[in-house]
């Protein structure tokens, strides 16, 4: 089984010519509703991408007592994702704005509502039994995300870290526990270059700063690089390079939670780490031909035959 202890999120997505500066304002004709939420994101990707149907790809999170919460639960059970450990609280469901640019960049602000309330001590132990691969992102407490490591880890299962968003210096105290506890650590250039900067060192080159902090978990870590693909360091030393595809990018939004859900599958199927990185590229490279989070994620099927 897979389990993603993450957000939830409903997306209002705005089309504009560029991203607006400080202090600016600009037009839209429309805005558009999707589902997001980063481990949302990563949860649908991963039952999207898995070869075998019979691995379980399960949910932990919570949502509000409103539409917003009921149409996000849906929909993660019409993705094959199941929603058994997901609770729902006072809080409204989590929401985030996005604003996408005609060169299909990105700006988001998210309001993190029912995702403060995601819990460790919600999630019973026997939810957490069978987990083969645990799928952590930043849009959580991060004390609940350790606190959810630690456990399963101690069960046996592999957990990886999504470093996004980037930490700030309210998460700074935790991070050296929270990466000792991951065993594959995943983030763009930007939240390598801040990771390694709150530990208190300092680099400019984001598959350095990658290294550096992949020596402090169990595996290793992947710094992802848009367009030029991405970079995985061993802790055995080694170095994995995999590419994107060429292709010409509608929206980028979720192509980095794209890449993690299907790493996920692949190493929770057994794949080895070079195969999985190439296959999560390609997916991710696929994600951003359509507007939106989720709408894009490849299924299994189109990422077999990019093999």
């Amino acid at each position: 089984m897979i389990l993603v202890f993450g957000s939830i999120n409903l997306d209002l997505v705005a089309r504009v010519r560029a991203i607006p500066r400080p202090g600016e304002t600009v037009l839209s004709e429309r805005y558009d509703l999707s589902f997001g939420g980063k481990g949302a994101n990563q949860a649908v990707a991963a039952a999207r991408a898995r070869r075998d149907a019979a691995l379980a790809v399960r949910m932990a999170s919570a949502v509000g007592e409103d539409d917003f919460g009921r149409s996000a639960l849906d929909n993660l059970a019409r993705n094959g994702v199941d929603i058994a450990a997901v609770r729902k609280v006072a809080l409204p469901t989590g929401c985030a704005f996005i604003t996408v640019s005609e060169a299909g960049e990105n700006a988001i602000t998210v309001a993190s509502g029912a995702n403060l309330a995601v819990s460790s001590d919600a999630l019973p132990d026997a939810l957490l039994d069978g987990v083969r691969v645990l799928v952590l992102q930043m849009e959580v407490p991060p004390a609940e995300a350790l606190a959810v490591a630690r456990r399963a880890r101690a069960r046996g299962a592999r957990v990886l870290l999504n470093l996004a968003p980037a930490p700030g210096e309210a998460e700074a105290a935790l991070l050296p526990e929270l990466l000792a506890e991951t065993d594959l650590l995943v983030a763009n250039e930007h939240e390598a270059l801040t990771a390694l900067a709150l530990l208190g060192e300092t680099e400019t080159d984001a598959a350095a700063a990658m290294r550096r902090l992949a020596a402090r978990c169990g595996e290793g870590g992947i710094v992802t690089l848009g367009r030029a693909g991405a970079v995985a360091c061993t802790t055995t030393g080694e170095t994995l390079r995999a590419a994107a595809l060429p292709v010409q990018a509608v929206d980028t939004t979720g192509a980095g939670d794209t890449f993690m859900g299907i790493l996920a599958a692949a190493l929770a199927e057994g794949m080895a780490l070079a195969p999985a990185l190439s296959r999560a590229c390609a997916g991710a490279s696929l994600a951003c031909l359509s507007p939106g989070a989720q709408q894009g994620m490849p299924l299994c099927a189109e990422l077999d035959r990019l093999a």
